[in-house]
């Protein structure tokens, strides 16, 4: 049985696509389950873990505005995050998680409240990102149940995305494969 890390390890390998990944409350959990299967260094370009504020806006290139009014939990925050992680490593796809893992709120918003999102190739067919994706989640449980969750969560969304994309593409080449019908 193949994890969902490396479900999208072997899509975007047979896509020739490669994806990059920021992370807030996950604090890299994302990047480790996606090394840690096989075949990795030929779709994962890296990641970056900006935990601190100040550091979505540095080094994701996150709005510091919105930063500033709505604080890191926000789905517009997730949003600029996938895209500035994708832009910032060079990668086809970006995702990203950004949330409340506990023990107590921030930015007004209650534990559990996590956005994640996806940003991948634009116009590239019906399943694609094209501009991006956000997910809002209400989790429940201990910080780590919310962190896995978290993680479970941002790589089902990329896989969705990747797999709507793929389907279209699989059923060209089998219809090619098969006589055109």
């Amino acid at each position: 049985m193949s994890s969902p890390a490396a479900d999208v390890v072997r899509l975007l390998a047979v896509k020739g696509e490669t994806v990059a990944v920021a992370e807030s409350l996950t604090g890299g959990l994302v990047a480790a389950e996606m090394t840690a299967a096989p075949g990795a260094s030929k779709a994962f370009r890296g990641s970056v873990t900006a935990y601190a504020t100040e550091l979505k806006h540095e080094l994701l290139g996150v709005d510091a505005t919105l930063l500033e009014q709505h604080g890191a939990v926000n789905p517009q925050v997730a949003a600029q995050m996938a895209v500035g992680v994708r832009k910032a490593l060079g990668a086809d796809w970006g995702i990203a998680t950004t949330g409340v893992a506990g023990p107590e709120e921030q930015d007004g918003q209650p534990v559990g409240t996590v956005f994640v999102a996806v940003d991948g190739p634009a116009g590239r067919g019906s399943g694609s990102a094209g501009g991006g994706k956000v997910e809002a989640l209400r989790l429940n449980g201990d910080r780590a149940e919310i962190r896995m969750e978290s993680v479970r969560s941002v790589l089902a969304l990329l896989l969705t995305e990747l797999a709507s994309e793929h389907s279209g593409n699989e059923r060209t080449q089998d219809t090619e494969r098969n006589g055109g019908f």
